[in-house]
Formats: C-alpha cells, sequence, structure tokens
C-alpha cells in the first residue's frame, strides 16, 4: 500500500463517516460502516478539527506522509517512534573519544534514534578544560540525568590539583559504581570464549581519594580511604544487581591479609550484606590471586565487586581477555545520573587521527544507554547490528586482526541497522 498526505487523509475519514451516520440502520448491506452514533461523533470531531487546523498547522499537517503500511510487521517497517526525543549528555574527551562520538552519532541518525545530544569539549591536555567548562558539564548532566562520556586524559604531571577532571566529575555526581560485563563476542575467537562476567567497582573513595602529601623531604603519604557507608552501597548495589540480572554468585574482591583494616572493613561489610541475600552465593578471593584465576579459568566468576583501584586493574585485564579495550561497554551510577562509556578507559592517543579504532566499546554503551532510557527496540537494533557485523568477520578493525577502518565498521553496521528484525 501506499503512502497518502494528511488532507487526503481527513477528507476520506470525513466522507466515511458522513457515509455511514446517513445510512439507514435497519440495512444489512451497510454493515461495514462503523455505528452510526460513532460515526455521528467521529464527523463533528473531524469539523472541528479541520476547521481548527488553518494556516501553517494545516500546511503541516497536510504535507506530512501518512503510510498506511506503518502498522504492519515488516523489516520495512518498523514500530513507531518513540513520542520524545530524549536529551542526553555528550563528552567525547581525549584519544579517539571524538572519533567514537562521531561513530554513534551517524548510527543514531542511519536509525533514526530519537535521541539529540548536548556536546561539550573537556579536556586537561588540550587546554580546554576550566572550572567554568565542568560546571557547565554538570550542569547539563544533572538536567539530563544520563550522559554519553569518553575518556578524559589525566596529564601525571603535578600542576597544582591533585583531583583530575575525570575524578571530580565522578564525585560530583556521586558516581560510586562501575559496572563492566565482559561478554564474548560470538564471531571472535579468543583463548577463552562464551565468557559472561560482571565487575563491578567502587569509584568513588579508596586510593583515588587525591590525598597525597610530603610529610618530610622525600617521603609521601599517599592516603587510602575505605568507609563503612560507602562498602555497604556498593556491596548492596552487587548484590541487587545479582538478583535483578538473575546471575546467583557475588564474589569480593580485596587484600584483606595485608590490609588489615582498610580491606578489612570493606570485607566485613559485603560479608553483612551478604547475609541479607541468601539465595546469592557470596565468595571473597585476594586480588592477586583474583588475576590469576582470571587468566585461567575466568568461568568461576559470575559477579565481582571491589574497591577502585583492584577494579580498575580487572576492567582491563578482563577486556584482554575478549578482544581488548575497543570492545568492552562500561557504565557508571549514582542514585539519580548514569553514565555511559567504554568499559576499559584508555585514550589510545596513538590513534588519534588515523581512522583506525574500533568503536564496537562506544557503540555497545550507546545501546546500553538507549536501554536505559526504555528504548529498548533501538538498544537491541544497535547491537544486534554491532554483534552481527563482527559475527560475519568481514569487516574488522586491526585490534581484532583486520585491516578496516573505523569508518568501514561504522558502514557495516548501518548497513545492518536495515536489516533487522522487527516482529
Amino acid at each position: 500500500m501506499g503512502q497518502y498526505d494528511g488532507k487526503a487523509v481527513l477528507l476520506l475519514l470525513l466522507s466515511y463517516s458522513l457515509r455511514c451516520s446517513s445510512a439507514a440502520p435497519q440495512k444489512k448491506t451497510l454493515s461495514y460502516c462503523m455505528p452510526v452514533t460513532m460515526a455521528a461523533a467521529l464527523r463533528g470531531s473531524l469539523v472541528t478539527l479541520v476547521k481548527g487546523l488553518s494556516g501553517p498547522r494545516w500546511q503541516q499537517l497536510a504535507s506530512r506522509p501518512l503510510s498506511v503500511t506503518a502498522g504492519l510487521c515488516s523489516p520495512e517497517a518498523p514500530p513507531a517512534r518513540a513520542d520524545a526525543t530524549f536529551t542526553v549528555t555528550m563528552v567525547p574527551g581525549d584519544g579517539v573519544g571524538p572519533e567514537l562520538m562521531t561513530a554513534v552519532k551517524e548510527v543514531f541518525k542511519a536509525g533514526d534514534v530519537p535521541v539529540e545530544f548536548e556536546e561539550f569539549h573537556l579536556s586537561e591536555v588540550q587546554n580546554m578544560a576550566s572550572e567554568e567548562k565542568l560546571e557547565q558539564v554538570l550542569t547539563s548532566m544533572k538536567n539530563n540525568k544520563v550522559a554519553m562520556k569518553g575518556k578524559i586524559h589525566t596529564p601525571m604531571e603535578f600542576k597544582g590539583e591533585l583531583a583530575s577532571y575525570e575524578m571530580r566529575l565522578r564525585r560530583k555526581l556521586d558516581l560510586f559504581a562501575n559496572v563492566v560485563h565482559v561478554n564474548s563476542l560470538p564471531g571472535y575467537s579468543t583463548r577463552h570464549n562464551n565468557l559472561d562476567l560482571v565487575i563491578i567497582r567502587e569509584q568513588t573513595e579508596g586510593e583515588y581519594s587525591s590525598l597525597e602529601h610530603e610529610s618530610v623531604s622525600g617521603v609521601i603519604e599517599c592516603l587510602k580511604i575505605i568507609t563503612r557507608e560507602k562498602s555497604r552501597r556498593i556491596a548492596k548495589f552487587a548484590f541487587d544487581y545479582a538478583t535483578k540480572k538473575g546471575r546467583n554468585k557475588v564474589t569480593a574482591v580485596h587484600k584483606a591479609n595485608i590490609m588489615k583494616l582498610g580491606d578489612g572493613l570493606f570485607l566485613q561489610s559485603c560479608a553483612e550484606v551478604a547475609e541479607l541475600y541468601p539465595k546469592i552465593k557470596y565468595e571473597n578471593i585476594i586480588i592477586d590471586n583474583c588475576c590469576m584465576q582470571l587468566v585461567q579459568n575466568p568461568y568461576q566468576f559470575d559477579v565481582l565487586v571491589m574497591p577502585n583501584l583492584y577494579g580498575n586493574i580487572i576492567d582491563n585485564l578482563a577486556a584482554g581477555l575478549v578482544g581488548g579495550a575497543g570492545v568492552v561497554p562500561g557504565e557508571s551510577y549514582s542514585s539519580e545520573y548514569a553514565v555511559f562509556e567504554t568499559g576499559a578507559r584508555h585514550p589510545f592517543a596513538q590513534a588519534v587521527g588515523r581512522n583506525i579504532a574500533n568503536p564496537t566499546a562506544m557503540l555497545l554503551s550507546a545501546a546500553n544507554m538507549l536501554r536505559h532510557l526504555n528504548l529498548e527496540y533501538h538498544s537491541q537494533m544497535v547491537s544486534d547490528a554491532v554483534k552481527r557485523v563482527i559475527k560475519q568477520g568481514k569487516v574488522r578493525t586491526r585490534d581484532l586482526g583486520g585491516y578496516c577502518t573505523t569508518g568501514d565498521f561504522v558502514q557495516a553496521v548501518v548497513e545492518n541497522l536495515r536489516h533487522r528484525p522487527v516482529c
């Protein structure tokens, strides 16, 4: 069936209602018409509507194509677009971050995803960072509640401020929980296939508390902060996540054999929270043994919860098990906000401008963001397209053993958007 303009459809409905309401109700030959009372009501509503639509409003409606086939289930007829457009804060960051965000925008445009981005460039290495810009980013994030962020590179040189802009963003938004889902990609073989584990990291305290000072010349003290409140909070988040996602086990990662008070408190907090979830198996493991076990037998783990520094290390180690930093998505949560990013945070500065970065992790993170916004159809569409390209194995970037560019991969994803199942 073809397409009709808005004016034609309105006039057709008006004519139809007139015919039905003028017919004698006892005539069985007009049984295909709507009841007389309904037709009369519809006619009155349409007349009022047509009278009210004058000038620009009528022109806008009359010129809009209406597809009769829009409700049919076929690959060429996706379900109705979301009623609203969502505004999301975007911070491209450093390195290949801007290129990855461009990939996201291209895929969203091709898939008609109802998301608009408020874009802010914040960088400590490109002289694009200031208190004013940080406040602008924070204001946008607080208004939109959802953001996509690239890695904001932190220079090693001390320039008078210990806390990086990345850390300050996390603290000001209280993004206490970082979640990285390490999942093998069908079609890309690694030493350990069919991996499916989740790493949950507390990221507002621990070794990243930015409390360092030189007590005497040549002696630096760096404080690691562990609190019962935040340890219990991240433990509860991990057990709630396991319950919601149908996971069976939570493992606390620590070094309480050496840091008996600090990590001891974290371990004690996890054990206390575990008692509230009798259906979830609870274990604990020392961080160094955890690294070895992940390499030897990662299948023994399900959900892992840990303090800040350990989480940073384990995120990167686990990403290497399934293909590297370019394929693992991540997200950070507070009680109000959600920030979506890559799971292993690397700026990949040596690839800037070379069109070789793998956009898989950022695209999958974008798909997770759409699911968070309850745009389930669009989330599945993007995620399926990315995974289909990898499974086909024809278009792969250099980190996955191929020779294709970032643009090639994005184009392949866009082409696969057209072959998405709808029913």
